[in-house]
């Protein structure tokens, strides 16, 4: 997920090359700057990735916006931890809290570019210039050459991540672990043996029994109210679905009094389930369950999803291909959503995306979830 959080990888056949600019404070009798920032990229042929940090050395801030202005056409996409928003060149990325002294905070955003992709050099902290100690700042470049992935997708505006900023064993920054109500043996953390593409993702150690759930969640704050949202997750995973019920994706529905609308497993294959009411979609009846599908194993899978408040319906995807069974549009269909649509009125309001695992029966699993998209049009599955 960087509901933050995007990245894109390099295309297949091109070469990434990842760049760190270190700013460094001068020797001079100059005042210290009143704050310093570096700038580390990540780039391929027409785009990159940017992760900023700004440290400030001046008077506490309430609020902090960085500026700076691009030499060239970079155009930037989206943006995590901080909106970022460009204007011509320039670009301003306004952080979500407080800036004290002696403090830092660290954002990113996906960009393009085409000819050179400069480091921009004028850096500054409300309005305040960045690095300015009297002399010219140091700068020391690294190149790697690293093994092309293909491409993942993220819509413009959306919200992204494959958790390649995470730095710990634990998901954090946009991302919170939890286990509500109760918790047992069910664990997360950040993965780097296992990616779909770059180098980390999520785990999920998943375990049999309600109290041993855990999930990795964000809030949709960085999403526009009253659109459709559209969801991407790839996720990999060991064990096959059980027949009992179990849940890898939650989001709390705000106009269902805060009861989750899960997605998970029963039967052995893929279905929606509305917690307030028990609804299944599809109907777990043999011809409803046809109608759906498993969750391959041991191989990454890309499962896309709409929620459509307005209208009360829902879509699912899986590897790019809407799966019949786990369809509601408004008109009731045997064995699929007839059971959903026997309450009427359905109108989701979902406010947050959970990853994870639970389990109400039976069924142990270990997942791994990457390079997940939210957004108000459709990410796609794209590498």
């Amino acid at each position: 997920m960087r509901i933050g959080i995007a990245r894109l990888t390099a295309a297949l056949g091109a070469t990434a090359v990842t760049a760190a600019l270190v700013v460094a404070g001068g020797t001079s009798a100059g005042a210290a700057p009143a704050c310093t920032t570096t700038y580390q990229l990540n780039q391929w042929t027409g785009g990159f990735v940017a992760q900023v940090a700004v440290s400030n050395a001046g008077a506490a801030l309430p609020s902090w916006t960085l500026t700076w202005t691009f030499a060239g056409d970079q155009r930037v996409v989206s943006g995590w931890n901080a909106t970022v928003v460009q204007s011509g060149r320039t670009v301003s990325a306004a952080g979500t809290g407080a800036l004290p002294t002696g403090g830092s905070a660290q954002f990113g955003f996906q960009a393009t570019y085409s000819g050179t992709n400069a480091t921009p050099a004028d850096f500054a902290l409300n309005g305040v210039r960045c690095n300015d100690d009297g002399v010219p700042p140091t700068t020391t470049t690294t190149t790697t050459t690293t093994t092309p992935v293909p491409p993942v997708d993220c819509p413009s505006g959306g919200v992204c991540d494959g958790f390649e900023d995470q730095t710990g064993v634990t998901p954090s920054g946009r991302w919170t672990v939890g286990s509500p109500n109760c918790s047992g043996t069910g664990t997360a953390s950040v993965d780097s043996a296992v990616a779909h593409s770059g180098s980390k993702s999520v785990r999920v150690d998943g375990r049999a029994g309600y109290c041993n759930h855990v999930f990795v969640g964000t809030g949709l704050s960085g999403l526009p109210a009253g659109q459709p949202v559209f969801g991407r997750f790839w996720v990999r995973h060991t064990t096959a679905l059980p027949e009992a019920h179990v849940t890898f994706l939650a989001m709390r529905d705000s106009a269902d009094n805060g009861k989750d609308l899960r997605m998970g497993g029963q039967n052995r294959a893929l279905q929606w389930n509305r917690e307030s009411d028990d609804a299944t979609l599809p109907e777990q009846s043999p011809a409803g369950v046809a109608q759906s599908a498993p969750l391959p194993l041991n191989t990454w899978t890309c499962v896309e999803f709409r929620v459509d408040g307005a209208n009360g319906h829902l879509s699912t995807w899986v590897n790019g291909t809407a799966v019949a069974g786990l369809q509601v549009d408004g008109v009731p269909t045997a064995d699929v959503d007839g059971q959903w649509l026997r309450r009427t009125g359905w109108r989701p309001a979902v406010t947050d995306l959970r990853l994870g695992w639970e389990s109400y029966g039976s069924g142990d699993d270990t997942l791994w979830f990457d390079d997940v998209a939210l957004a108000t049009s459709r990410p796609g599955c794209s590498g």
